[in-house]
């Protein structure tokens, strides 16, 4: 079972989510071109004629929301994270520690699924276009919470950008170290 189907999986999905979670899954661990449009319907469990039903232009349809779907994945810890924290410094912590906890319990190191997704995809525009469309709702999720405690326009800005970078930059150090211990270290640099 995926580190995506942990939640809720006892419940039947419709064969559109399942698309949509196989590919945000396969393309995280193989990257956009590792994977086929059979190894989406197989790791799908849909018929064939359901990709172009559900998205017409095919796998970069299916890219596009499954980017969309791993973002609103971490949109959610961002905010779960920072709910009930007495300050941006613990938000942060609980941020990164929850990170660390997903990477130990996937046990497979991979990449962002958003870069794996629509970075090494097809040299593409609208990818990255999106790309930067959901970065930014990561980045003003963060910034929202830099402001509610505190923080400036500009200083919430520079913390949501820093936090961003720190875990991009962790994680690519966490996967070459295989240690979830550098994702837990990086509120120590902030």
């Amino acid at each position: 079972m995926s580190s995506y189907d942990m939640i809720d999986a006892e419940k039947p999905r419709p064969t559109k989510d399942r698309l949509i979670r196989s590919a945000a899954e396969l393309f995280r661990t193989r990257g956009y071109h590792g994977v086929g449009l059979n190894d989406l319907l197989a790791h799908a469990k849909a018929p064939k004629g359901s990709l172009y039903h559900h998205f017409p232009n095919g796998k970069p349809d299916l890219a596009m929301a499954a980017a969309t779907w791993a973002s609103d994945g971490l949109l959610r810890v961002v905010a779960e994270s920072f709910a009930g924290a007495p300050s941006f410094s613990e938000g942060a912590t609980t941020l990164c520690h929850k990170l660390a906890k997903l990477f130990d319990m996937t046990n497979q190191w991979d990449g962002c699924p958003i870069s794996a997704t629509l970075f090494v995809g097809p040299e593409n525009a609208e990818f990255r276009k999106h790309a930067d469309h959901l970065y930014a709702g990561w980045l003003a999720e963060v910034r929202d919470h830099a402001l509610r405690f505190g923080a400036s326009e500009e200083d919430a800005l520079k913390k949501s950008e820093h936090l961003f970078i720190l875990i991009q930059g962790g994680w690519q150090l966490a996967r070459a170290r295989s240690d979830s211990n550098v994702m837990r270290d990086l509120p120590n640099k902030l």
